[in-house]
């Protein structure tokens, strides 16, 4: 029997992301408290709230494979959450110009029926342009970045945003770090080609 595959999240650019492996999957959004622990470091964020995404559907499909995703940015070790509206993104994009933030993409691979888990968290770092106030509006207006991390969609017109990106795997930028995702199928059994 193949293990079902499910991917622990409502995010249209995780989705689109893991059909490029080609695996059947399907989509189930997991309803988790989001907020940061006190004291916790923007990797432990993510790392937890991936894990704790996959175990959320696990409770209600105890023969799967889940994916548990979770991104935080930080500037500073300032975590830098979703801003959820055109006030908060405007504050974080002007905190950002002209500087590097790091985007830590956490994976959790989760094998609901043997209990095992895989998980790691994948560092992006990306260095915003010296951007204008009006230049932010234009963007902000265009693209309504509200749901993302750190207020930019690097796979849409946030990439004019950019001055330079680094790191393993640009799909980690995204949401969903799939080099690093494949590994973890491999080793659950699950081949990707």
């Amino acid at each position: 029997m193949i293990q079902p595959l499910i991917l622990a999240s409502s995010s249209p650019y995780r989705r689109e992301l893991l059909e490029r492996l080609k695996l059947p999957f399907t989509c189930i959004s997991p309803d988790v408290n989001e907020t940061p622990f006190a004291g916790e470091l923007p990797q432990e964020t993510a790392l937890r709230l991936a894990q704790l995404k996959a175990q959320k559907i696990a409770e209600s499909h105890p023969d799967a494979l889940i994916i548990g995703c979770d991104q935080v940015a930080t500037l500073d070790n300032l975590q830098l959450g979703k801003p959820l509206n055109h006030s908060n993104a405007t504050r974080q994009l002007r905190l950002m110009r002209g500087r590097e933030v790091i985007f830590h993409s956490a994976l959790c691979l989760y094998n609901a029926s043997s209990k095992i888990m895989q998980a790691d968290v994948v560092p992006y770092s990306v260095k915003f342009r010296q951007l204008s106030d009006a230049q932010i509006e234009r963007y902000l207006l265009l693209e309504q970045p509200y749901q993302c991390a750190g207020s930019a969609k690097s796979e849409g017109l946030g990439i004019a945003l950019i001055e330079k990106m680094q790191g393993d795997d640009p799909n980690a930028l995204i949401g969903l770090p799939l080099i690093r995702l494949i590994d973890m199928l491999q080793a659950e059994g699950a081949a990707v080609i």
